[in-house]
Parts: structure tokens; sequence; C-alpha cells
């Protein structure tokens, strides 16, 4: 039986390089898209003088 290389110790048997992938980038897709909406969403109540009912 033949010992393991140390080079593909700990990394996936398909060749991943451990780089950012398109999951990382839809990540940032989404933390940019949360941080538009907060900042529509003060904008709108800056508005209204941040009044928040009747």
């Amino acid at each position: 039986m033949s010992t393991r290389s140390s080079k593909s110790k700990g990394k996936a048997a398909s060749g991943e390089s451990g780089g950012p992938n398109i999951y990382v980038g839809l990540l940032f897709v989404s933390l940019a898209a949360l941080l538009f909406g907060i900042l529509f969403l003060v904008m709108e109540l800056s508005s209204y003088n941040w009044e928040l009912g009747g």
C-alpha cells in the first residue's frame, strides 16, 4: 500500500486550489446588497426626520 504525498494532505481529491470560488463571490454580492439596502433605508428615514409612527 502506498503512502499519500504531503502535497495532497488536507485538500480534496478533485484538485481544489483553496482560493476564492463562486460562493465567496456570492457572499460579497449579498453583503453589498445588504449594505445598499441599509443605506437606502437610512436615506428614506432621513426624509421623515427619523419619526417612526403616528
